[in-house]
């Protein structure tokens, strides 16, 4: 069994560990996986631990967690001091940050010792305003982003939704409440554009382990590039060995994103592929239909790519 083993919190150091030739000839060309914890004002639940471990497990990966912990700049003078005693509950809002922080690590590092899946961790702090910057910049070092995702953390969607359009890499959103099983069955949202091609792309670690592969286009949501360009695309899978087929659905009255999600978990759809649509305007973004669907009901795991 391979030991997890807890990096040191030097920001520097990023908590990776230099390996000898053999060990690096052994990890030739290994899945590097990043999961970012919330912790400030929202905390992520111990669920994403599980979730996260089994998602490195199940694509080969190493994963690296880090937990971004609240830094809050004291603006307080003398008034505020004396009347709101802010200092203080700076102090205690960041200390229950880094508590929060400390236990989802243990948590994570206890599921992959269980699960034999190689860790390092990592603490960080980032005043609030920022702590989804300083998570998409965290996630750039590696192959893919694991965040964890619940209807009632806004915390969590901000830090989704930075490291999605922030981080340049695919971003696995996992739901946090419960266990996300195998992810035998990947559903691909299909509309032959750039972005979702970007996303079939991202998304090769996963379709290399699918028991079966569905490729969906929605019909009447928008025009597409040309007829059948779901089951050209499933074609080309199945060239490539993988057992894949193609469907068209209509949403109808629905969302995109509910269309989508409905759909597949009818055909028992464990992951969703699709690309991530937004522009950013003066740092804020604007998000896609399906995308801002995704971001605010998540019904499944989704992996994003934009």
């Amino acid at each position: 069994m391979r030991t997890p083993s807890t990096a040191s919190t030097d920001v520097a150091s990023a908590g990776i560990q230099w390996l000898d030739p053999a060990a690096k000839e052994a990890n030739l060309m290994k899945l590097m996986a990043s999961l970012s914890l919330a912790t400030y004002p929202e905390a992520n639940t111990p669920k994403i631990a599980s979730n996260a471990v089994a998602v490195a497990k199940h694509i080969g990966a190493t994963l690296h967690a880090a937990a971004i912990n609240v830094d809050i700049p004291d603006v307080s003078n003398a008034l505020s001091s004396y009347l709101l005693d802010l200092p203080n509950k700076i102090r205690e809002a960041e200390a229950t940050s880094r508590k929060f922080g400390k236990n989802l690590l243990e948590t994570v590092a206890k599921e992959a010792l269980q699960g034999e899946v190689s860790l390092t961790t990592q603490e960080l702090a980032a005043p609030p305003a920022l702590i989804g910057d300083t998570a998409a910049a965290q996630g750039r070092y590696f192959d893919v982003c694991l965040v964890g995702w619940a209807s009632d953390n806004q915390t969590a969607r901000m830090t989704a939704e930075a490291i999605v359009f922030g981080s340049g890499r695919p971003t696995l959103l996992l739901p946090d409440t419960k266990e996300i099983g195998a992810l035998d069955h990947i559903v691909i949202a299909w509309d032959g554009s750039r972005v979702a091609a970007r996303a079939v792309a991202d998304a090769q670690p996963f379709l290399e382990r699918a028991s079966m592969i569905t490729v969906v286009t929605v019909t009447d949501e928008k025009p597409l590039p040309g007829q059948d360009i779901g089951e050209r695309l499933a074609q080309g899978l199945r060239m490539r060995g993988l057992a894949a087929e193609a469907a068209s659905i209509q949403a109808g009255r629905r969302s995109i994103a509910t269309a989508l999600q409905e759909h597949a978990l009818e055909i028992g759809g464990k992951l969703l592929v699709m690309g991530g649509y937004g522009h950013s305007r003066v740092r804020d973004f604007v998000l896609g239909g399906a995308t801002e669907g995704i971001l605010s009901d998540l019904r499944l795991p989704v992996l994003l790519s934009h």
